[in-house]
């Protein structure tokens, strides 16, 4: 096992950052986080490290005694419903999350997970109803000795690290406008970074910047609106190599629609010190009829690199001008410094839910490959990649055939060929491994009208694996230098959970059913697998501690593929279509809520 005093050059590389970028980062910066991410032995930030690349350079967990794990202690956490993203490892202390009612617990990794402190924010129920696919939370950040937790009421808490109590509060939104909070947030600098959830209620989506010391508003930067509200520089920021001109946004709405025009940002973030530049990508616009909204809808569904101090955006790229299908932009940006097409970049890698896997100049926003990494991906032949733009095929639009009309076999479905589970790297091989979705669906819109703090979707879906084939998920290689797939494992439903890669040569993910699995990184073949007390939309971390490896995962079924079970619904097209597609899951799980902490004998 590899201990914390490898060279910074090498651990710079290792992260998938260059060297240069580390010696050139401004002094200004959050150099206790900047240290902590090179150190294996934690696990610091919600993706692992700035970059987003879920690696580790611990290796005494490898393809060769992989199959002698066993779990070596488990917590529950006392909640019910899913529980997405993983805990963080701070030194000797594990910070655990859960879902609504957003508890969060300091667990001592001297004692087996001895409770040091525990905390559970008083909210209003009636928060949950306005939650779109469960009551999910995504993990919690650390940085200046603070825990931050973003509160599905829409309140970003600050926590003292040593104790749990208050250090200080804000209202970032409004659950009476349909706005919530399910994502992790992220620290940079001297501030804390955050989304905000409510797509299809109508919110406004924006991305806003808090002072980390005491909560103060540092910028807030709306996905869609007039420029001031988007912080776009006209004759500055570009989109595919162009400025993007005045009035970008506000021009490919009809009205003001815009005011009401989502956008959310409830994904995931990342963070180059280099350029000073943080990403993260908008969802969907509403509402979901895409004929009640003419136009690109700009900036939905697009990839952002601002400026980490001012917020201005400096390039942005729409992946699905005018979504008629609810592919949501909000995954992961990987950055990381690979080859493309022969020629060194410095990438950004996005797994888009539209099916295409993207790979960016992540300095510039120049697009350099958009390939599918699903073969059942029909909605689109390919991407320009002169003008950016996906070219739809007009049997799977659901516009064209005209409201009330139902189009069907459209793939993949709304969930995505991957959703907000996010994709490891590996920069020792250089392949992504990405765990998805394989869902199809019908999709017929319908009007609907704008009402505060109620569902603004306006449609009516059911789900279903592609035609002639029973899986409804993938775990595969992938490599975005060229956008190929370089081996698939096919899983009976979907794989939610985050996937984790190691120098050991080994990748896990978790599954619905509820098995955490590790496979060969050069093969998919299989090394081990172990059932948790429930299904695992959780993200695979691993720490160590003592001298020995752990790998921890939370278990807990829910999230959009498992909401029919963590809400207690059963018609087919209930959870905007999901419960159809997933009702043989109850056959393999049940509700739950438990990390799990794995290592060898």
């Amino acid at each position: 096992m590899k201990l914390p005093h490898t060279p910074i050059i090498a651990w710079s590389l290792m992260l998938g950052v260059s060297a240069a970028a580390l010696a050139a980062t401004p002094a200004s910066a959050n150099d206790e986080l900047l240290k902590l991410q090179q150190d294996p032995n934690q696990w610091v930030m919600p993706s692992g490290n700035y970059a987003a690349t879920r690696y580790s350079t611990l290796d005494q967990i490898n393809v060769s005694n992989v199959s002698q794990l066993r779990p070596v202690w488990t917590f529950s956490t006392g909640v019910l419903r899913g529980h997405e993203g993983g805990p963080l490892v701070i030194g000797d202390v594990m910070y655990v999350h859960t879902p609504f009612p957003n508890k969060v617990f300091a667990l001592d990794l001297n004692n087996a997970g001895r409770i040091i402190w525990q905390y559970e924010p008083k909210q209003d129920p009636s928060v949950i109803p306005v939650m779109c696919c469960d009551t999910v939370n995504r993990g919690v950040a650390y940085g200046d000795g603070k825990i931050i937790l973003d509160q599905a009421d829409a309140t970003v808490v600050a926590l003292d690290a040593k104790t749990g109590k208050e250090v200080w509060k804000v209202t970032n939104g409004d659950p009476k406008k349909g706005e919530t909070m399910t994502s992790a947030p992220l620290v940079v600098k001297d501030k804390v970074f955050v989304g905000i959830s409510g797509g299809e209620f109508g919110v406004q989506g924006r991305f806003t910047a808090y002072n980390l010391k005491d909560g103060s508003l540092a910028w807030k930067a709306y996905s869609v609106g007039p420029d001031d509200q988007i912080l776009f520089d006209p004759n500055k920021t570009m989109m595919m190599g162009k400025p993007v001109g005045a009035d970008s946004s506000t021009k490919t709405w009809e009205g003001d629609q815009w005011k009401t025009g989502g956008g959310a940002t409830w994904g995931w973030y990342s963070y180059d010190p280099a350029l000073n530049l943080i990403y993260y990508g908008s969802g969907n616009p509403s509402t979901w009829n895409p004929s009640q909204r003419p136009g690109d809808n700009k900036w939905s569904m697009t990839i952002f690199a601002r400026d980490v101090d001012t917020g201005v955006a400096k390039w942005a790229y729409q992946m699905t001008p005018h979504d008629e299908w609810d592919y949501d932009g909000i995954n992961e940006m990987i950055l990381a410094d690979i080859n493309v097409k022969g020629k060194p970049t410095k990438a950004l890698v996005h797994f888009d839910r539209n099916g295409f896997g993207y790979t960016l100049n992540r300095e510039t926003g120049e697009l350099l490959v958009a390939e599918k990494y699903d073969p059942a991906v029909n909605w689109a032949t390919h991407v320009d990649m002169t003008t950016g733009r996906p070219q739809v095929v007009p049997q799977f639009s659901t516009q064209v055939q005209g409201a009330d009309h139902n189009t069907k076999n459209i793939c993949p479905a709304a969930l995505g060929t991957k959703d907000q589970q996010p994709a490891a790297f590996n920069p020792k091989s250089g392949v992504f491994f990405v765990p998805t979705n394989h869902v199809c669906m019908d999709y017929e819109p319908f009007k609907v009208s704008y009402t505060a703090c109620q569902p603004y979707v306006g449609a009516t879906l059911n789900m279903y694996p592609p035609q002639g084939q029973n899986n409804l998920g993938n775990f595969i290689a992938w490599d975005a230098g060229s956008g190929k797939i370089l081996w698939t494992d096919p899983e009976p439903f979907s794989v939610w959970s985050g996937a984790l890669a190691t120098a050991g040569d080994v990748v896990f993910y978790g599954t619905l059913e509820g098995f955490l699995k590790a496979v060969d990184q050069k093969t998919g073949k299989e090394l081990y697998r172990f059932k948790t007390p429930s299904g695992i939309i959780g993200n695979v971390n691993t720490f160590s501690h003592g001298g020995k490896q752990y790998i921890a995962v939370l278990s807990g079924v829910g999230g959009w593929a498992g909401i029919g079970m963590a809400a207690g619904l059963a018609n087919d097209t209930d959870g905007l279509g999901a419960v159809g597609a997933y009702k043989q899951l109850s056959n393999y799980t049940q509700l739950g809520g438990v990390l799990t902490v794995f290592a060898l004998p």
